[in-house]
């Protein structure tokens, strides 16, 4: 019970950021990406990826997207640098070998790229509460909230089903204690999770719940899974030990760096096609 109150303390900061949004969502998703980054880079023992590279990586997208007549245009020029930037790291060839570049390369788009999608799914989706003096809170009314239900009420419901029904074996070679039946449960969890928020939370939005808690519950677990194919390749068992029981960040964000993109193109998707 310990260990679940300090994993508690960790984590409560990460919500009171997302029930403020704007500013305050982007500089705690720096913070939180740096210290993905920090758990990825230690991973890999003697074999790090660039780090220079890691840290221009962030300082390039945040900061051109802080930039109000260049943020919308920031994220394709972005790839461009950092690859180009992965490949120069490259040129030390006594210093680092292909399995370290790619490694870089991993980091810049797994770890930077995909929790950026946290900050995208706010401003783009999010109405904020004006709270007068131009202050705006994104409050509980954000899609981000869906995110974190999706992948965390995957995680949760998968647990338990699993632990209390679950007999056939998911993908035992990747992550053993995972069960059919309790993939079964962390998709009908999302689900529901998902569509209560909608209904009570974001009526307007309660299709787009429903489709994001139905396909999340099944990203989310694909997130984990890729998550558990990189350290056993590496051969670690947890990515850091920040959060007590937990492993560090990346163990817990994991579902999320999928779930975050995907709420992100379902709501560009229909905006895009209904315009709404």
């Amino acid at each position: 019970m310990k260990t679940r109150a300090k994993s508690a303390i960790v984590m409560a900061p990460l919500l009171v950021i997302v029930f403020l949004g704007g500013y305050f969502l982007i500089a705690g998703t720096v913070v939180l990406t740096i210290l993905a980054l920090r758990e990825f880079s230690s991973a890999f023992g003697e074999k790090k990826p660039a780090m220079w590279v890691l840290w221009a990586s962030v300082a390039v997208l945040y900061g051109g997207y802080l930039i109000p007549k260049i943020h919308s245009y920031i994220l394709l020029p972005w790839i461009f640098v950092s690859l180009l930037m992965c490949f120069v790291a490259m040129f030390a060839m006594e210093k680092r070998d292909f399995f370290q570049g790619m490694a870089t390369i991993t980091g810049v788009f797994y770890v930077i790229f995909l929790s950026f999608h946290i900050v995208l799914v706010d401003e783009s989706f999010t109405k904020p509460l004006e709270l007068g003096g131009g202050f705006t809170l994104s409050g509980i009314h954000s899609y981000v909230w869906i995110v974190i239900l999706s992948a965390f009420g995957t995680d949760i419901f998968a647990y338990f089903t699993g632990m209390l029904v679950g007999s056939r074996k998911l993908c035992p070679s990747i992550s053993p204690k995972k069960t059919v039946e309790g993939a079964i449960g962390g998709v009908l969890g999302s689900l529901v999770l998902c569509g209560l928020f909608g209904y009570f939370l974001l009526p307007a939005g309660f299709a787009n719940c429903i489709a994001i808690g139905l396909i999340g519950g099944v990203v989310a677990q694909l997130g984990d899974l890729s998550a558990s194919v990189m350290k056993r390749k590496i051969g670690i068992k947890d990515w850091g030990a920040l959060i007590p029981g937990h492993g560090g960040i990346l163990d817990r964000i994991d579902s999320i760096l999928f779930t975050a993109p995907l709420v992100f193109y379902i709501l560009m998707l229909k905006a895009t096609l209904v315009g709404a």
